[in-house]
């Protein structure tokens, strides 16, 4: 059955419009992430409109400030992984990809789910979705995640039709805050072994925490990286919490480096902020001549502040 593609005129982020899908039938499976207005001041957070593949939601993790359990909270399941009808999911996406011939589209299928989490058992989802995608070059799949179970996407070869994305942290950060999450150089393993099968392979270190020694830490982390392999692109983002999130977390430790209240939820000091990213960026840049970054839900002011284009953002969610 086909279902309607519904299409939106969207003012882009470099002031650009373009007809866009904004949903695909009741929106539950293919939508677009519209939460964060376009950015108007200094204080408004930069996030690109990108759109979601929902076929789940849920994580089997435990990181204490997984914003799932503030968005979750109300499903009966909580944050437990749930996978939803893959009948309706194909046929979502089927949909979308049979109707959206005029531009190209990154799915994104980890905001609402750790993307892997259903590729270590007789049913991956990895197969499931890509075999949807096989037969057309326009469209791509985004998996995000922390997971290491990447055996079904080496043996699928779908390189042209997905893009790997592997959340990393420093090793002190993760040990205290990213309960039951693989290690954080069993996860680099995970992307390396993707990037040699030939896959595009995305790193996002986010959230940074200003923890002690914390610049020691997360130069460990770069250099660990680039020991094993070179992301495409890596995205950036410090410790945030909507007061949701914050509700409902059960380990509540990680909040004391929340000083700034914003339009996304508190925050780590702007200068604070600041000085994070530009020690990493520059870090980056004179060590392993590495440019290709970008800042995930940062204000305008702090791009700005680091002499960078916000208008020309390439972050993680995009193609």
């Amino acid at each position: 059955m086909k279902l309607k593609v519904y299409l939106k005129k969207y003012r882009l982020i470099d002031g650009a419009e373009k007809k866009l899908v904004r949903r695909v039938g009741d929106g539950s499976i293919i939508t677009r992430f519209e939460k964060t207005p376009l950015p108007q001041g200094p204080d408004d957070v930069v996030c690109p409109h990108f759109l979601e593949l929902k076929w789940a939601t849920g994580c089997p993790f435990n990181c204490s400030w997984c914003y799932l359990q503030g968005t979750l909270r109300f499903q009966p399941q909580k944050k437990r992984p749930r996978v939803k009808d893959l009948r309706k999911v194909a046929a979502h996406v089927e949909s979308f990809l049979e109707q959206v011939d005029w531009y190209s589209e990154l799915l994104n299928t980890g905001e609402l789910a750790d993307s892997l989490m259903w590729d270590n058992n007789g049913n991956p989802f990895s197969k499931f979705i890509l075999s949807l995608f096989k037969d057309q070059k326009r469209h791509k799949v985004l998996f995000l995640s922390k997971a290491t179970w990447v055996d079904n996407l080496v043996k699928l070869k779908a390189t042209e039709h997905a893009i790997a994305s592997f959340s990393l942290n420093a090793d002190k950060v993760a040990r205290r805050w990213e309960k039951g999450a693989p290690l954080v150089l069993k996860r680099i393993k995970a992307a390396k072994k993707l990037s040699e099968a030939g896959y595009e392979v995305r790193i996002r270190i986010d959230p940074i925490v200003p923890v002690y020694k914390w610049e020691e830490e997360y130069k460990k982390l770069i250099d660990l990286i680039f020991e094993n392999f070179t992301p495409e692109r890596i995205t950036l983002g410090s410790l945030r919490g909507l007061q949701s999130t914050i509700n409902n977390s059960h380990d509540k430790t990680w909040v004391q480096y929340l000083s700034e209240n914003s339009n996304w939820g508190k925050r780590i000091d702007s200068n604070a902020r600041y000085w994070m990213f530009f020690t990493l960026i520059n870090y980056l840049k004179e060590n392993y001549n590495y440019s290709s970054i970008a800042l995930c839900k940062e204000t305008v002011s702090i791009w700005e502040k680091l002499g960078l284009d916000y208008k020309k953002i390439k972050c993680n969610c995009l193609l």
